[in-house]
């Protein structure tokens, strides 16, 4: 059974990261570059992903879905099970590359890439929240 409270908890921890990210933000690349914004920026970047990981997480084990063999694997488990759509499934690959770039220096991070992803795809976390919250709503009692 999804633990609902903590999951909820887990959205508005996203949706509180999500808002602090929008309040540092700047609207040009030269004004990103300052090191604590950048570095904000990326922190709070990676942040999201893993709410975003842990919300999914949630999901596998509440709904026994099966012990997933990785990060990955809990997005495909969450697409079978048609509570995330493929489209939702792809960004979320693309977000824990992302995010492991971010947090383990998997290759060096490109600061424009950071700006751009942080002024034009944070509606990305929202389509993910929009997903989870339809299933909660169909889904529960």
């Amino acid at each position: 059974m999804v633990d609902k409270e903590r999951l909820l908890s887990k959205l508005d921890e996203l949706d509180g990261y999500l808002e602090e990210l929008r309040k540092i933000l700047p609207t040009n690349f030269k004004v990103y570059q300052t090191i604590p914004i950048k570095r904000g920026t990326e922190r709070l970047l990676q942040l999201c992903i893993e709410c975003v990981i842990d919300i999914c997480q949630l999901l596998v084990s509440g709904l026994r879905l099966g012990l997933p063999t990785d990060e990955l694997d809990l997005f495909e488990k969450l697409l079978k099970h048609k509570i995330l759509s493929p489209k939702t499934t792809s960004l979320l690959r693309k977000m824990k590359g992302f995010r492991n770039i971010l947090a383990h220096d998997y290759g060096e991070v490109d600061d424009e890439l950071v700006f751009e992803t942080s002024s034009k795809r944070l509606g990305d976390f929202r389509v993910f929240k929009n997903e989870v919250l339809k299933y909660l709503r169909k889904n529960s009692p």
